[in-house]
């Protein structure tokens, strides 16, 4: 593991993954941007693992791609567009993937400044919480006339609607952490000094659970996105002819006749 990238693992299963280059605001090279991605690839074949928080050291959560020339080494011979598109198609893209696309429930602990490529990221996981001093920003287009990526212009959009997104996207402007709570961005903002141990909790909490129904549900609602109502009718009775058949649902059901509090661990 890179020291570009922390990790903790705690007894309840949940693993801490930290980006730790403070002084240059977590911005993502090749270096952490691929341990990173490793690491996640490593949480999902790891039965320990029941759930994962990503967060940053220092004052930011993630400033996005780093934009020095050496960050991403690419061949002799191409354009910066084909240079950028080989480094989103090697590591960018299949971050944000993974992240979304975890099979253990991911929370994001936004602890500071959020921007670019960072925003993407923040909002990849499942559950977002932030600290009350983090800020979200936008800069592809008003500094760069580039769109949004690492999924920035497809969380955006359908998380607060075309008007906003379309607003952060074009100013620029600095989205504090509290209205971005008002307007559905996130879960939750905390005080900065609660935001690891609000985040511990809510990921100890989806560790107790059935980790295969949680994102099971995660993939409903990211179907609904794109489903009409009648072919979201269907992928919910297909969805629950499989997860009926699974040994959580039947430790929950039994639990819930006997009155008691469903232990899922040992049955998923």
């Amino acid at each position: 593991m890179s020291d570009t990238l922390m990790t903790e693992f705690a007894d309840n299963g949940v693993l801490t993954i930290t980006l730790n280059r403070p002084e240059v605001l977590n911005s993502l090279n090749e270096t952490i941007t691929l341990a990173l991605l490793q690491a996640l690839i490593d949480a999902r074949t790891n039965k320990d693992v029941r759930a994962i928080i990503i967060t940053g050291a220092g004052r930011a959560f993630c400033a996005g791609a780093d934009l020095d020339r050496n960050s991403w080494p690419s061949p002799e011979g191409l354009s910066a567009g084909e240079a950028t598109a080989a480094s989103m198609d090697r590591g960018f893209n299949p971050l944000v993937k993974a992240v979304s696309q975890s099979t253990k429930p991911v929370v994001t602990a936004i602890n500071g400044t959020s921007a670019g490529g960072g925003v993407g990221l923040a909002l990849a996981g499942d559950i977002a919480i932030a600290s009350e001093n983090a800020t979200f920003k936008l800069v592809f287009g008003p500094n760069l006339g580039i769109i949004p990526d690492m999924g920035a212009s497809w969380f955006l959009p359908n998380l607060v609607g075309r008007a906003r997104a379309n607003g952060l996207a074009l100013l620029g402007d600095d989205l504090p952490a509290t209205t971005a709570k008002d307007w559905g961005l996130i879960w939750d903002c905390v005080p900065a000094d609660q935001l690891l141990t609000a985040a511990q909790t809510i990921a100890g909490r989806l560790a107790d659970g059935p980790t295969i129904g949680l994102k099971a549900v995660v993939k409903a609602h990211d179907r609904a996105m794109s489903n009409t109502l009648s072919e979201q009718l269907e992928y919910e009775k297909e969805t629950q002819r499989v997860l009926f058949d699974f040994p959580h649902v039947s430790e929950g059901v039994r639990a819930f006749i006997e009155k008691r509090k469903p232990n899922f661990r040992d049955v998923s």
